[in-house]
């Protein structure tokens, strides 16, 4: 494989003209009355000596050097754009013309950019803004791709190139690119479908004072994307359990259950023996990594369950969640799990010792407290927050287990937290699940957002030379689309990006593998012709009108709209998506003209009645950078992302090195 840099020179020319310039004779080249030598012409290109003079006799001139700039018009065979051709010679006949005869060298210097066409049409398309803009962000993907296979970082003005001559070396060089990437953080945005990730984007622009579709997320602008198929291996229409079983191991299984494949009937506890699964996170604890978990969920939801627990149901996130039959079968429920994760992953490998996970943050406390109001939180919102009737506190088992780690339960412990010499971090923040981005500033005791939760994180792990593994999911998004709320769904999205543009800016794109996707999507539309700019969550108005559109029945409709669900709500200021529980689904056509739709509170119309929400079976969207992620393209098996996560940090054969 030879690597090579290319220089890459950018030449701008302005104000081209036509001239000739004559070149100047041979300097005191003139009557040589005192028979001095004439000697070089000083500007003049290949100018001749004049002979010497003899016996004081006229020194010979020097023949006149010329060189003549002619302007080209577009459509010229040389430069097709415009631009200058450049003749140089001398001129031999004295006639202070350059002919065809006495040119000695021709260049060319030409205007770059459109290509000449008779159309004026398309020379209009080729100088127009958009497709200029177009151009560049081509040749930028051009430079990505590049940077990504030769496996080097490449300036502004230099580019690393790999070539091979055969498929071995091709093979080659791409067996060298595997286990490149120290670090390796999987952002969930549960829930965030297409369309979420497109309403969002225009949200957060006209937030910011933009029209709103020209905006980008942070990992809009990330350099390869491609698309994950959501399917369940029994399911069209899939869960977050199979979905992230599959992304943490590479294997798809059944809906509801989590860390093991589909050779096992859900909800019964032994036929989970001999078909558990390997996570990216437990191959990289083998390693020797530092580990990480965060969600704005439950930290026992399926999402990050699926990243350390093994359970014949999603439902057992405590004993009191689970049938008796599967207690005595002896199952464990997944907040126990994730407690006892060390101890339990070494018993499944002879000889293997792991030091456990550094970082949990996220919701759920209830699962790991009994029930008994003695064990409250100072924060507690329920008179009784435990659940688990075994009478075991959790919180204080990790606090035995980890004696060198930190316990946080609210926004004040979480802010007093050193991340330089703190060596692992357990944060149970709600009850149940964190609040919803929009209703954050209404929690009792105050909570850390996704994006500072990320930040924490990443500067604990990163105290590990050997490198990290981080899941991160905003699980929220779901929450609130199962709500039927697109503010509050559009709002945690809007976070979610901002916790993946602080986990860029925190990390090095030649070291950390960032890869950002959903596990699903809802059934979640933007629909009607509403003009550029048109609030997103407002009534359509259509392109030239200022007057909210009227559907067939004579009243307006929302951009915005859910195919199922409990349907409309008014709620006015009410942060709390979920506060659309507290009555009946009220689905169909309503007449909002005087409500305003761009509140917190509104709740846009349904066509089917449920008492929930659905997720959809779409596609979703996988956007990545760093090490490995050139692999990130095309439409995929959810099942893949586990083997660009692999390849990148090459966690298969680090971990088996580690147990030999």
């Amino acid at each position: 494989m030879n690597l090579f840099k290319l220089s890459l020179i950018a030449v701008a020319i302005a104000g081209l003209s036509a001239c000739s310039l004559e070149g100047d004779d041979g300097q005191d080249g003139v009557d040589g009355t005192d028979g001095v030598a004439g000697v070089d012409g000083s500007n003049g290109a290949d100018g001749s000596d004049g002979t010497n003079g003899a016996d004081g006799s006229d020194g010979a001139n020097g023949f006149n050097s010329l060189t003549v700039q002619t302007q080209l018009p577009e459509g010229d065979v040389n430069c097709p754009n415009s631009g200058v051709r450049i003749d140089s010679g001398l001129d031999t006949d004295s006639d202070g013309v350059l002919s065809d005869s006495e040119i000695t060298s021709t260049s060319y210097v030409c205007v770059p950019g459109a290509s000449s066409v008779d159309n004026s049409e398309i020379l209009t398309s080729l100088n127009n803004e958009w497709f200029v803009d177009g151009q560049t962000e081509v040749e930028n993907n051009k430079r990505v791709w590049m940077n990504a296979t030769s496996g080097n970082a490449a300036s502004s003005s230099n580019v690393s190139v790999a070539t091979v001559s055969s498929q071995q070396e091709l093979d080659a060089m791409v067996q060298n690119l595997r286990g490149t990437a120290k670090n390796v953080i999987l952002f969930i945005g549960d829930g965030m479908g297409v369309s979420t990730v497109t309403a969002a984007r225009i949200l957060d622009g006209q937030m910011k004072g933009l029209e709103g579709e020209e905006n980008q997320l942070s990992f809009d602008a990330f350099p390869f994307s491609g698309l994950s198929k959501t399917y369940n291996v029994d399911a069209q229409t899939p869960d977050s359990a199979g979905t992230m079983t599959a992304m943490m191991s590479g294997i798809k299984t059944d809906v509801g259950v989590i860390g093991v494949d589909e050779d096992i009937e859900r909800g019964d506890c032994s036929t989970v023996a001999g078909n558990e699964l390997v996570t990216a996170l437990e191959l990289a604890e083998i390693a020797g990594k530092s580990t990480g978990i965060i969600s704005t969920a439950r930290i026992t939801h399926a999402t990050p369950a699926a990243t350390y627990a093994k359970s014949a149901d999603r439902n057992w996130e405590d004993i009191s969640d689970m049938p008796e039959a599967a207690i005595t079968a002896g199952c464990s429920d997944i907040a126990d799990q994730l407690i006892n994760f060390e101890a339990n992953l070494e018993a499944k490998f002879d000889g293997l010792d792991v030091d456990g996970i550094e970082v949990v943050m996220g919701g759920g406390r209830r699962h790991f407290l009994p029930r008994d109001p003695a064990f409250n939180s100072p924060d507690a919102s329920s008179s009784t927050e435990g659940d688990r009737t075994d009478g075991r506190d959790l919180t204080a088992e990790w606090q035995s287990l980890y004696t060198n780690g930190v316990y946080v339960f609210d926004q004040s412990g979480f802010d007093g937290l050193n991340t330089e010499t703190t060596e692992r971090v357990f944060g149970l923040f709600n009850e149940s699940h964190m609040q919803y981005e929009a209703d954050r500033s209404n929690d009792i005791a105050g909570e850390p957002s996704v994006a500072e939760m990320t930040s924490a994180a990443i500067k604990v792990l990163d105290n590990n030379d050997e490198g990290f593994f981080l899941m991160v999911e905003s699980g929220r998004i779901d929450h609130a689309h199962h709500a039927g709320n697109a503010y509050g769904a559009l709002h945690d999205t809007i976070a979610f990006a901002e916790a993946v543009a602080t986990a860029d800016e925190l990390t090095n794109d030649e070291d950390t593998l960032i890869i950002v996707t959903a596990d699903h999507g809802h059934v979640f539309t933007i629909a009607g012709y509403p003009k550029r700019g048109n609030p997103i969550l407002g009534k359509v108005v259509n392109v030239g009108a200022e007057d909210a559109a009227t559907a067939a029945d004579g009243t307006p409709y929302t951009t915005l709209g859910y195919t199922n669900g409990r349907g409309f709500r008014d709620l006015g200021d009410e942060t709390n998506s979920d506060a659309t529980y507290l009555a009946d689904p009220d689905t169909g056509r309503k007449d909002i003209t005087d409500v305003d739709t761009t509140t917190p509170g509104y709740h846009q119309e349904a066509l089917v009645p449920l008492s929930s929400e659905t997720h959809s079976g779409e596609d979703v969207g996988i956007y990545a950078k760093g090490p490995g992620a050139f692999l990130v393209n095309g439409t995929n098996e959810q099942s893949v992302i586990f083997h660009v996560m692999d390849f990148a940090g090459d966690y298969v054969s680090q971990a088996e090195s580690a147990m030999e």
